[in-house]
Parts: structure tokens; sequence; C-alpha cells
């Protein structure tokens, strides 16, 4: 379902990807579903897969370690440290995929990712995902490995959840 306000961009002279989406939602409610456990585990996947298990230390240095399990059950691991934690503001992860058989001869790159929220009126917010590579080739083969299919699907999964807490449906 399209929402006004997506945007997903790859400059082609920058190795980042970056997505943007106007979420109705408080910027609290949008920071709550990023740093607490629970709602990660209820989006933070794209479409398909879950996140049977997750661990967080929510702290500048801490460790977040997931598991995204697909479709045909496959577990992909997953550890980001935080490097900065603004409060209601930025999050800025250093993810680095686990080695693991699961993402095969071509693992996804490592990258730093900059979640800033932004207070825009009416109780709503502006996210802003900015996942930054290594180099343009980095970059270029987390497209072809459907990074930027993965985040919107995951962003649709936390637009979906802020609806459903909103409504009292989900924690």
């Amino acid at each position: 379902m399209p929402y006004e306000g997506n945007q997903t961009s790859a400059p082609a002279d920058a190795p980042i990807l970056m997505f943007t989406r106007e979420l109705d939602a408080p910027r609290e409610l949008v920071w709550r579903a990023w740093s607490d456990p629970g709602q990660i585990a209820a989006w933070y996947a794209p479409e398909g897969f879950t996140v049977p298990r997750i661990e967080l230390d929510f702290r500048p240095g801490g460790v977040m370690e997931l598991d995204m399990q697909g479709p045909d059950g496959t577990i992909y691991p997953n550890r980001s440290t935080f490097v900065e934690i603004a409060p209601m503001e930025r999050i800025v992860l250093d993810d680095r995929v686990q080695e693991s058989d699961a993402w095969g001869d071509t693992p996804p790159p490592d990258s730093v990712q900059t979640i800033t929220f932004t207070e825009l009126p009416d109780n709503r917010t502006r996210l802003t995902v900015v996942v930054r590579l290594n180099s343009i080739p980095a970059r270029d083969a987390m497209i072809e490995m459907g990074a930027a299919t993965g985040w919107n699907q995951t962003l649709d999964k936390l637009t979906a959840h802020l609806v459903g807490v909103q409504e009292g449906k989900t924690a």
C-alpha cells in the first residue's frame, strides 16, 4: 500500500541507500518501535520473514543481535552495534552480517545505518533511514541482492505495526 511521503534513493555519486517515510504516528511511538525488542520483532524484516530471536542492549556500544527467518525456514543472523543514540532524534548502527551458510557465497556488505526521527505537524513523523556502504560497487551489490525492496517491505511492516499500536491491536 503506497503512502504519501515515501521515497527511496541511491544517488549515483554516493555509496548510500536512503529511505524516507512520513508516518501517521507521533515521534515517541515511532521511537519506541525502534527501541523496544518486542516491537522490533513484530516488524523488522521483509515481507514473509519473521524475527524469532532478538537480543537488544539499547545503548551506545550495545549490540542488537537478531535472526530473520525466511519463508523457507532459513535463519539469517544479523548483528549491529549501536554507535550513537540521540533519544527521539537519531540511531546510528554499525551493521555486520553474521557469517552463515544462509547467506551463500555473497553475504550483504557491512554498512552503517543512520535512522532519524523528525517530528512533523499533526502527530506525524518523518523517518529517514540512510544505509552507508564502503563503496558504490558495495551499494550496487546491495541493490542487486534486493535491499531496496527488503527495506521498503520492512518499512511497510513498520507502518502497519504503528497503525496496530495506535488502534490498540499490538503492543
